[in-house]
């Protein structure tokens, strides 16, 4: 399909022998986040193995445009079926605990809304047996843009504000991280660097080999249960998918810096623990797992992203994203930069119709009960 002057076609991944080099040399000229890099959806290939769709997006035979979509069925109240298309990612519950953020079609640089608009327009007039195209987490802006170009229903199933630390800026003004902080953060901070300083001698420590970043990683796992919890939606510490893909990750990226582990030490206790993902001299906090204290002065996770961001500034790192996500310690410690949703683009189905004055009606009702109802 031809939409301007840019042309959509389409194969399957498993006939697209040359979709390595093919990401690897338009993600050289296009500017994307870690989850668009060929690090990440290589990797998810390779670990799960989805059926996908690729489409490619030419200008004159040049490629200027890549994406990754999936077909699957959905069920939703014991009785409706609905056919899915999702970007970049796999319609299993347990394979996309991963949560890709950041979602979107990779572009050359400058046509990143072109693209974008020639894929929408193909999956709408060429590919017809789908009821509803599901993406996500997406930028907030980018979603109103999608549901323009299809002139589709856009129902909202997911959104997170996003909060980060501009490093760069940082270094700029010459001031110290603490000095950006609210007094109170900024206080429990200090106080909880100098209660462990009784303990020992705080430092940051990273593996030193494959195998014992391997190790760190599993050390969080208990931590994170214990934070979160092992049931569903939870933490990803109790899906072995999970745990299975970013073990791979680590053991292929970690040598090539693609990956970061790192532990928060007071003497000898590992106090806090971090995976981050590292992509273009920008870290992604992913996941960390902290020390339960009986203390409720020692905060060994504030003060661990504090020494870790100005750890990472103090190499030149551009940012430190908190990615996704309204815990109170994300805006305590950084600025908000945007809002992540994730959408379903829904074609007029009289069954998505139906679910829709359902879920209006349920929301309503709990409204007016004081209840809360997120569906």
């Amino acid at each position: 399909m031809t939409a301007g002057l840019l042309t959509v076609k389409r194969e399957s991944v498993t006939e697209s022998s040359r979709l390595r080099d093919d990401w690897l040399d338009l993600e050289g000229r296009a500017s994307p986040t870690v989850f668009l890099s060929w690090q990440w959806l290589g990797h998810w290939l390779h670990v799960y193995q989805p059926r996908a769709w690729v489409l490619r997006v030419e200008e004159s035979s040049r490629l200027v445009g890549l994406g990754l979509v999936v077909q699957t069925e959905e069920r939703r109240h014991g009785v409706m079926k609905s056919r899915c298309l999702r970007l970049h990612q796999t319609g299993h519950k347990l394979l996309d605990q991963i949560w890709i953020e950041y979602n979107g079609f990779l572009a050359e640089h400058g046509k990143e809304g072109a693209v974008a608009n020639a894929c929408l327009e193909y999956l709408c007039s060429s590919m017809t047996d789908w009821d509803e195209f599901i993406i996500g987490a997406i930028d907030a802006d980018e979603a109103d843009s999608f549901a323009r170009v299809t002139g589709l229903h856009k129902h909202l199933r997911w959104e997170a504000p996003c909060f980060g630390v501009d490093l760069n800026e940082l270094r700029r003004t010459g001031a110290h991280y603490l000095d950006n902080l609210s007094r109170n953060t900024r206080y429990q901070i200090k106080r909880s660097h100098r209660l462990y300083r009784k303990q020992g001698e705080v430092n940051l420590v990273r593996p030193d080999s494959v195998e014992e970043a391997l190790a760190m990683f599993d050390r969080i796992g208990p931590r994170h249960l214990e934070r979160w919890g092992a049931g569903p939606d939870q933490s990803g510490f109790a899906n072995p998918d999970f745990v299975r893909f970013h073990r791979e990750l680590i053991r292929f990226q970690w040598p090539d810096g693609g990956v970061d582990l790192v532990a928060v030490m007071a003497g000898d206790k590992e106090v806090a623990s971090f995976y981050n993902l590292v992509y273009d001299q920008v870290v992604y906090f992913y996941l960390g797992g902290m020390v339960v204290e009986a203390d409720n002065r020692l905060k060994p996770g504030l003060l661990g992203h504090s020494l870790c961001i100005e750890d990472y500034r103090h190499h030149g790192f551009h940012y430190y994203d908190f990615m996704g996500g309204n815990e109170r310690y994300k805006a305590n410690l950084g600025q908000l930069h945007r809002h992540l949703v994730q959408i379903s683009l829904q074609r007029p189905r009289f069954k998505l119709k139906l679910e829709d004055v359902a879920r209006r009606a349920r929301n309503r009702w709990v409204k007016e009960s004081g209840g809360d109802y997120d569906g």
